[in-house]
């Protein structure tokens, strides 16, 4: 009873209520929340921390940045699920929902801004962290010997595409960003019928259901606000049995990468990983790591749809 004490009275104010619905559905920062509420940053924190210290909200730090979302187990996810027709017909909820889409909207744009303007030097760049090492024959060792279909979801200037040409009949490169689209399209001229290039959301993929043998994300997710829902897009477009492999950074310090190279997230715990793709219906095979430049540590995970 003292554990349903705590949630009602956690949410005996409209402002907490709309903060609960929003969280329900987005994760954002305490400088998105002020935005949305409109509200002093002391107060949104203080409503924060009622939700948090009732157990109905939970943050996660990412370097300097504290990110807020519902609890998404245990009883207090119980309760939420309880409420949570209720928590819609809160007065404002209706806007509120506009105005964090419209947030998350904002960063997806921002990043594409970004990838945009750094086009022509990305390949560049990434030989500055990678140094030597080849992404794209670890990826192609653990591409399957018959592969039919194989997509690259944020293919950028579609090196890692090339690759997978030595094993699948077709290659379908996804990428937000027209101007890495464009220099992609540059690199494949001489076999356009082999290659499909798509611009797209990673989080609303342009491929059908149960589309490709094989997908890939290749230090991707680190840019996105939302990983777990572009993994689930991958399970959506990858047949029965199918393999993905993701490669991405392990947790870092590095807050120049957030600047330098548009980085949402400082990398992820292998926990981390492993959680996002058994909630996306995928069961891990295989995982390795790899050391290289600036102190950073590229982790593969190989993974079939569960």
């Amino acid at each position: 009873m003292t554990e349903a004490l705590q949630f009602f009275k956690a949410l005996s104010d409209e402002t907490r209520l709309r903060l609960l619905f929003i969280l329900n559905r987005f994760e954002l920062n305490v400088n998105e929340l002020v935005r949305f509420l409109g509200m002093g940053q002391s107060r949104v924190s203080r409503h924060l921390k009622i939700l948090s210290d009732a157990g109905l909200v939970t943050f996660r730090r990412d370097g300097l940045w504290v990110f807020y979302s519902a609890v998404r187990e245990g009883k207090g996810r119980k309760f939420i699920a309880s409420v949570a027709p209720f928590l819609s017909e809160v007065r404002t909820s209706p806007d509120d929902l506009a105005l964090a889409a419209g947030i998350i909207e904002e960063r997806a744009i921002k990043t594409s801004q970004f990838f945009n303007t750094i086009a022509l030097d990305w390949d560049n760049m990434s030989r500055d962290i990678l140094g030597g090492f080849k992404l794209e024959e670890e990826i192609l060792a653990l591409v399957p010997d018959r592969c039919e279909i194989a997509v690259d979801l944020g293919c950028g200037t579609g090196s890692v595409l090339n690759c997978l040409l030595r094993r699948a009949r077709l290659a379908i490169g996804v990428d937000g960003s027209p101007s890495m689209l464009e220099l992609a399209r540059r690199r494949f001229t001489e076999k356009p019928a082999q290659v499909s290039l798509r611009i797209g959301d990673l989080e609303h993929l342009p491929l059908a259901d149960a589309e490709a043998d094989f997908a890939c994300i290749n230090l991707v997710l680190h840019h996105l606000s939302s990983p777990l829902n572009v993994l689930r897009e991958a399970r959506r477009v990858l047949k029965s049995g199918g393999t993905l492999v993701l490669s991405d950074f392990d947790r870092h310090n590095d807050e120049s990468l957030r600047t330098d190279y548009g980085d949402r997230w400082l990398g992820f715990t292998a926990e981390t990983i492993d959680g996002f793709l058994k909630e996306a219906g995928f069961a891990l095979q295989y995982s390795t790591a790899r050391p290289v430049e600036k102190n950073l540590t590229v982790h593969f995970y190989q993974a079939k749809t569960a």
